[in-house]
């Protein structure tokens, strides 16, 4: 089934991050999980591991027992992540990657707070592996779509990406909007 959050990290890491290879839902057996996308760049010897969540209205939500789940449950996602990555790729430079476009904030005071979800994830991951999880929220999510515009826009070629190939049409018909009136 088209993932369009995983197309679109899946776009970024072999565009812009060079990777060679990239699996969309790789499982992982022997951690009993599943990663949303990962890439290799073999020449630099780099494995990115993503996990995307495109929650739109609620913002990054996962919810257990009709409660807010999102410390737990990624935690427990980046921790099976790590494992892998760490058992499988011992001599690459791991980037452990959170995409999201939505992460909401919230008062201070508030009971559930998804950007205060987020440092307490990364403490986490830190305290346990040593290891810092590079978020791509809001405005670096936002950053990340334009460095993928701005390639669709400098190629000339039909790119192979569905997400990059909308990209590269919107690109060229700016081009040409209103030039002829049929």
């Amino acid at each position: 089934m088209f993932n369009l959050g995983e197309e679109l990290v899946a776009a970024y890491l072999e565009y812009i991050k060079k990777c060679e290879f990239i699996q969309q839902n790789l499982y992982t057996p022997d951690v009993q999980g599943e990663i949303d996308v990962v890439g290799l760049n073999l020449r630099a010897k780099k494995l990115y591991v993503c996990e995307v969540a495109i929650h739109l209205t609620t913002g990054l939500r996962y919810v257990k027992n009709k409660r807010p789940n999102n410390v737990e449950k990624l935690t427990e996602k980046f921790s099976k992540d790590i494992e892998y990555a760490n058992k499988y790729f011992p001599d690459y430079e791991k980037h452990i990657m959170l995409w999201t476009p939505i992460v909401k904030a919230a008062k201070d005071t508030s009971k559930y707070n998804q950007i205060k979800d987020l440092e307490d994830i990364g403490k986490n991951i830190k305290q346990k592996f040593d290891v810092d999880i590079e978020f791509i929220v809001n405005d670096e999510f936002m950053k990340r779509l334009n460095e993928l515009r701005e390639f669709a826009r400098s190629e000339t070629k039909e790119l192979k990406s569905p997400v990059l190939r909308l990209f590269q049409v919107e690109e060229y018909l700016k081009k040409h909007i209103g030039e002829i009136s049929v």
